[in-house]
């Protein structure tokens, strides 16, 4: 019996090295798979495993239609990912004595504040990281997408025109513009722009020598870069990739295979480098990846089943949940044209980041979810749960956008003649926003963010329908007088 019992042991530890220094046999097939499943022209994998990389590739094509292929250098906006450097950056400062998670945020920037006082008073740099303000959802983005007049320091400083939703640290609400502020912080006591501290302090050092931390560098789609993608009138077609750097520091960083793939290795080693120093010390894991603000959990539907879950929340810059009984720490990134997802499970030291050059969680999740399922043992359809998923979301869609006809009053006029609705309307936080009348109808410009013009179509009543004519933003929007 010992014997059998030392065979079987033996048996097992092998299976588990193997498992260790490989990836899921006929990877590159389900690759294919999803690419054609999901209408994605190209992605960039790297999966990471007890220390090393087991695998940086490129899938498809970097834009539809050419036959430049992707590869393991080459550079998608990986967005929301970022944000996890922007928190690395202030644990090293907090390291450094320049910084306490638990200091106020007026303390290192005076000029800072909400509209409450006393959470202007209270705000400290954790509340910074962790979607805990009372801000709404996106509350702020309109500062900056699409890109505003507006710099990094006035987004920041037209916070305090905006009210918050709910009492502070109350409730979770995603956000980024507290994220922009963070990057103010870092100057303030680094005496080093957030990007220039990223760069020089994190980038540099783990080796990432073909990354760049600024939305301006994939938008001027020199070198190796993807060209973003996304689904404009029914068709999948190349966009304008988003291109103003005020927000860098919730999403500027522009990344590959090969870089990700390290980054993962070092947060997965508490912060060790190739060369055996430190980028940051073990105890700053246990910050970055302890949940902070919690979040909703629940049951999965039958089609995705493995993920439903027993805890989730926000951490430091990462996402925190159980997957299958362990801890998963990842986060998710989405910019016009690129979306990504970085997944780790420390337990089984196994990391994987997907980033993609269209607009599909679908195909992220689908690739990164079965990678760490072989590391598992496990097995599931998820590309058959994510299309069906993307499937109901695209129908829940269809429904809404229908009822906008169904549910309007056709006989219903505006309460005024067009000509009294013309002039110029002054909002505390965003600023300007002119309506004229041209072409016989009402047309509106949201005076600092250009790209935001169009016509005005009569809904019902005193409301309209604004349709940008940039056709690529897809966000035609409601405007009621």
């Amino acid at each position: 019996m010992k014997r059998l019992t030392l065979m079987f042991a033996l048996t097992v530890m092998t299976g588990l090295l193997a498992i260790g220094q490989s990836y899921p046999p006929d990877f590159d097939a389900y690759a294919a798979k999803v690419l054609k499943t999901f209408n994605v022209p190209g992605i960039s994998v790297a999966i990471v495993k007890d220390g090393k990389v087991v695998l940086a590739k490129g899938y498809g094509v970097k834009k539809l239609g050419a036959p430049d292929p992707v590869d393991s250098r080459t550079n998608f906006g990986i967005a929301s990912n970022t944000k996890a450097f922007t928190a690395t950056a202030i644990a090293i400062l907090v390291e450094e004595g320049k910084l306490k998670w638990e200091g106020r945020v007026i303390d290192y920037l005076p000029w800072f504040q909400l509209s409450d006082p006393y959470v202007t008073r209270e705000m400290t740099i954790r509340d910074l990281l962790v979607h805990r303000s009372g801000l709404s959802l996106g509350a702020g983005d309109l500062l900056w997408w699409p890109p505003s007049a507006y710099n990094r320091k006035e987004i920041a400083r037209r916070l305090r025109f905006i009210p918050l939703s709910t009492s502070f640290r109350s409730a979770y609400a995603y956000d980024n513009v507290l994220y922009t502020v963070a990057g103010e912080v870092i100057e303030a006591v680094s005496g080093l722009r957030w990007e220039d501290f990223i760069k020089t302090r994190i980038v540099d050092k783990v080796g990432m020598t073909h990354s760049s931390v600024r939305h301006s560098d994939a938008a001027a789609m020199q070198g190796n870069v993807a060209v973003t993608h996304a689904k404009v009138n029914g068709k999948v077609v190349p966009i304008t990739p988003f291109a103003s750097d005020n927000t860098n520091p919730a999403g500027g960083i522009n990344s590959n295979a090969e870089d990700m793939a390290k980054w993962m290795i070092c947060q997965l080693d508490s912060g060790k480098l190739s060369d055996g120093s430190r980028l940051f010390s073990p105890r700053t894991t246990r910050q970055l990846w302890g949940l902070v603000t919690p979040m909703g959990t629940g049951n999965a539907p039958a089609q995705l089943a493995p993920l439903k879950t027993n805890f989730e929340g926000y951490a430091l810059g990462f996402g925190v949940r159980d997957y299958r009984g362990m801890k998963l720490v990842s986060h998710t990134g989405g910019l016009p044209g690129y979306v990504s997802l970085v997944a780790m499970i420390p337990e089984i030291h196994a990391g994987v980041a997907v980033l993609t050059n269209m607009e599909s969680s679908g195909a992220f999740y689908s690739i990164g979810y079965h990678a760490l399922d072989y590391y598992l043992g496990q097995q599931f359809d998820w590309i058959g749960g994510f299309a069906w998923a993307e499937a109901r979301g695209d129908s829940i869609t269809a429904v809404a956008e229908a009822n906008i006809s169904v549910l309007r009053d056709p006989a219903s006029k505006p309460s005024l003649p067009l000509e009294k609705y013309v002039g110029t309307y002054t909002d505390a936080w965003y600023c300007d926003v002119k309506i004229e009348q041209k072409n016989g109808g009402l047309a509106i410009s949201m005076v600092p963010t250009a790209e935001l013009s169009g016509a005005l179509e009569h809904y019902q009543f005193d409301t309209f329908i604004a349709h940008w004519n940039d056709r690529e933003l897809r966000a035609d929007a409601f405007v009621t007088f």
